[in-house]
């Protein structure tokens, strides 16, 4: 397993491996892997020859009071995980690599970050747009892997790459979740002892929601109005959203007659949680 960090040395080796004929698998992260990305290596191993994966905490898409200088890091670790899921390469630059002196290029799209995250987080979707388009044009892979619990980001980069007519396959992977159901986050670590068992809350939250429309309930309002009430059961909960919305557009939906998404974000504490589920009509 090699480790590069320089986009020159990346864009090389890119350009053998297709030059060989040989396919590129590329998973995308910030590092601080845990079972979730395991995953996502796990899925691309099925899709090429070549798995690369890229670690960088992106600057872009961090906000002016978020946890940019405090993101968990465990680089020596991480390297070590890599290898042993088999990647060829993992890609490592410097934040001065990717955004050198003096850039100013960034990439946006118009409606889909103006829902859930996008609504309290304005950088987010433009930071992750730009960095995933410079990483895809670097590491020129013939398929990337995204996982399903960023459910925004994987329709955002979906659209993007129709959009900007990248010959890339998208492939997202369910949401891995802990025994208990919490969804495997980096930022879970920031969760004390205490905080642990309310974090559940949010996968408790989205399995009644399934349970009321499996019954018959149709009117989402009353299916995300029980929602808030579990979530504020816990008084360290602060909720900034609980939406059901249309699986494409993102678009809030009043009736559920045909699958959509349940999501949902909350600030526990100093962590910020998010969860969703595609909910299932008629099941």
């Amino acid at each position: 397993m090699k480790q590069i960090q320089t986009i020159k040395e990346m864009m090389e080796y890119a350009d053998t491996q297709r030059q060989n004929k040989r396919t590129i698998a590329f998973v995308p992260t910030m590092g601080f892997l845990h079972k979730g990305h395991l995953a996502l290596m796990e899925e691309a191993g099925k899709h090429a020859d070549d798995l690369v994966v890229s670690i960088f905490v992106n600057p872009a898409q961090f906000g002016p009071n978020e946890d940019l200088a405090t993101y968990p890091r465990a680089l020596e670790k991480d390297l070590d995980l890599c290898r042993d899921m088999g990647a060829s390469v993992v890609f490592t630059p410097e934040a001065s690599e990717i955004y050198p002196e003096g850039f100013q290029t960034y990439v946006e799209l118009e409606k889909l970050p103006l829902h859930l995250c996008g609504l309290s987080r304005p950088v987010f979707f433009k930071g992750i747009a730009t960095v995933v388009t410079k990483l895809f044009n670097i590491v020129k892979p013939h398929v990337a892997i995204f996982g399903q619990k960023d459910f925004q980001q994987l329709t955002l980069i979906r659209q993007m790459v129709k959009d900007l007519s990248f010959d890339i396959d998208i492939v997202g992977v369910p949401i891995v979740r802990e025994d208990d159901g919490l969804a495997m986050s980096s930022r879970n670590k920031y969760l004390t002892k205490a905080q642990r068992p309310h974090a559940l809350l949010l996968h408790r939250a989205l399995l009644t929601s399934q349970e009321m429309i499996s019954s018959g309930v149709s009117d989402a309002g009353e299916i995300v109005a029980k929602a808030r009430e579990i979530l504020a059961s816990c008084p360290d909960i602060k909720i900034d959203y609980v939406s059901i919305c249309d699986l494409l557009t993102l678009d809030e939906v009043d009736s559920i007659n045909e699958p959509v998404l349940m999501a949902i974000a909350v600030m526990l504490g100093k962590t910020r949680l998010i969860d969703n589920k595609v909910m299932e009509f008629g099941a």
